[in-house]
């Protein structure tokens, strides 16, 4: 079995900062949304990899392209991609990743 994108103790840090963004009166989706887990996961597939969002593959199991992309607009414009990206750099420093 592969390995996940985001191993589950990375994600239980990750998913604090997501849950605390979250809008109390956000309103109901019609289909069943993509668990942010996913989104998060394919945004990693596609910025590893340099697919256009159109590319993503939707059997892989994060949503589609344009569903990761949206997320990733919405977590930029609220500024919970910027304390995202520094929990990970700060996870990637304390086990000698990163300089």
């Amino acid at each position: 079995m592969d390995m996940p994108i985001i191993d589950d103790e990375l994600w239980e840090r990750l998913e604090l900062l997501l849950l605390q963004s979250k809008a109390p009166g956000a309103k109901k989706p019609r289909r069943k949304p993509v668990s942010d887990r996913a989104a998060l996961s394919g945004i990693v597939v596609v910025l590893r990899t340099g697919l256009r969002w159109c590319d993503l593959p939707s059997d892989l199991g994060y949503g589609s392209g344009v569903t990761c992309w949206r997320r990733l607009r919405d977590w930029q414009a609220t500024g919970l991609w910027d304390r995202l990206h520094e929990l990970l750099l700060a996870e990637l420093r304390t086990t000698g990743q990163v300089d």
